[in-house]
């Protein structure tokens, strides 16, 4: 009981608690702001979290993105236009409960189901993340070369873009990643004589610019954009709450395990949980016609689920230092910047700081809800914030983020090519997610092949005969056979017409 008692020392210490106040504060007004994603707000805590312990740190981030995973809900429900990536699946149907005049409904639904649904996940994370390390503490380089592939496979095909994206955008981020010194023969590589190169491709200007100046440079676009504020007025959003709870229980729990198993496949997170919930809602649904006109089913389940989904996608973060979605391979970086390497030993080396982890859940999504209930009563000033005004106040937090990781103009520079590498792919369909999760896995790739090579004296067969290494690695080959099988039959169904 040591770690526990010192972990709840950690995190119940004045300031943290102070951190994690403004960061659920940071959090609702991010998600709240149409375009600003939960994964922003993330990359914009972390130039913060530079100069803080690992405890407040991690506190920061977890409470910033749980908040901003659900406040995207309230722009969905009174403007049509989703707060967050994760709130899109549900977004019409929301917008359409308002319209028939149960905003308050709609909303209290969201907020209960949001703190509910994340709970469960935090209690799957709790309950598997300690008992998976204990398998993987005995893990060789087999074994983290397929779970890297693996890793790198479902980051492709869990995407919602065409796979050959899905691909081009892996494949850039695991030449991004060979950039600065070769593991394996210490040989500079693709640095055109620069001595920042030499280290390589710095992460965190790189995930500013990826997901915050790209999202600058969309909102600078539509600067002028404003969605129709729906005229209800929000009273009582707990009332008739428990009566949808009763009827939709299954739903649920349903959305939640299934956001829960989701956020732990890398690169899928909490925006795949939700559309994939909501599909299986409707799929299953003893009334689908009632999809799409207002119907709270769809989005009990899907909100339970975007939410489940982040506790799960720290479970693969944090056993095996593979990022679940974007948000923990930005976790993941910050654990690094922290001198703390992600996996299966810090479960040994600092129990303390996992214990720190799970409490700081569990504490965001229990201040979720007064928290989610004032953001609700006030969402009508936090939304008439002008995007003139806010748009230039994130750049220069990005900017100043970016210099102060490399004490240098090279992280400027840096940050600001890649935010145009990242409009200029997410213009054109091309997501980014794979780009990161590339960049992030690359080196443990690499390495880990180097590594299994020289032991298996270049006998391929060597890499399946561990029997974790071998499942993974058919487990991965499978999936590659079927996905390029159904794409086969696809390319050649037109022809057999």
């Amino acid at each position: 009981m040591d770690p526990l008692i010192q972990a709840l020392g950690l995190v119940f210490d004045p300031y943290v608690l102070a951190v994690i106040a403004g960061s659920a504060v940071f959090g609702m007004f991010v998600g709240a702001m149409p375009g600003l994603t939960a994964t922003m707000a993330t990359a914009l805590l972390v130039p913060v979290t530079f100069f803080m312990s690992p405890v407040p740190a991690l506190g920061a981030i977890v409470t910033a993105t749980a908040m901003a995973i659900f406040a995207g809900d309230i722009p969905a429900a009174m403007l049509r236009m989703p707060g967050t990536p994760a709130s899109a699946a549900y977004t019409d149907e929301s917008y359409a409960m308002t319209q028939k005049g149960q905003l308050n409904l709609n909303l209290g639904v969201n907020l209960v189901f949001s703190v509910a649904g994340g709970l469960v996940g935090v209690a799957v994370l709790i309950a598997c993340a300690p008992i998976l390390a204990e398998v993987a503490i005995n893990f060789s380089s087999y074994e983290y070369f397929w779970l890297a592939c693996l890793g790198l496979t479902c980051a492709v095909f869990m995407t919602n873009a065409d796979p050959v994206k899905g691909f081009l955008s892996l494949f850039i981020g695991l030449l991004l990643a060979t950039v600065g010194i070769d593991p394996a023969a210490g040989f500079p590589r693709f640095t055109f004589g620069d001595v920042d190169l030499m280290s390589g491709i710095n992460f965190v200007p790189t995930l500013i610019g990826m997901f915050a100046v790209s999202e600058l440079m969309r909102g600078a676009v539509t600067v002028d954009a404003a969605g129709r504020m729906v005229a209800q007025e929000v009273g009582n959003i707990f009332r008739g709450v428990g009566a949808v709870f009763r009827r939709y229980w299954f739903n649920f729990l349903r959305g939640s395990v299934l956001g829960t198993a989701i956020g732990a496949l890398p690169g899928a997170g909490a925006d795949i949980a939700a559309w994939i919930s909501y599909a299986v809602s409707k799929r299953f649904s003893k009334e689908p016609e009632k999809f799409g006109t207002g119907h709270v089913e769809g989005i009990v389940d899907s909100t339970s689920a975007n939410n489940s989904a982040l506790g799960g996608a720290w479970i693969p973060a944090l056993v095996f230092g593979i990022p679940g979605d974007s948000i923990t391979a930005i976790v993941i970086g910050v654990l690094y910047m922290k001198g703390m390497n992600p996996g299966p030993t810090v479960f040994q080396e600092n129990p303390q700081l996992i214990y720190a982890v799970f409490t700081i859940f569990v504490l965001a999504n229990l201040i979720m809800l007064p928290l989610g209930w004032a953001a609700i009563k006030s969402a009508r000033q936090i939304l008439r914030v002008p995007k003139n005004l806010l748009l230039p106040v994130i750049l220069l937090f990005c900017l100043v983020g970016s210099f102060a990781m490399t004490n240098s103009l090279y992280g400027v520079t840096l940050m600001l090519v890649m935010g145009l590498l990242g409009w200029f792919l997410e213009e054109h369909g091309i997501p980014v997610a794979p780009l990161i999760l590339g960049l992030v896995l690359g080196e443990m790739l690499e390495q880990t092949f180097v590594q299994s090579m020289i032991k298996a004296d270049g006998a391929a067969i060597e890499f399946f005969t561990r029997p974790i290494a071998g499942v993974l690695g058919v487990a991965t080959i499978l999936i590659w056979v079927v996905m390029v099988g159904r794409a086969v039959r696809r390319g050649m169904a037109p022809r057999a017409a």
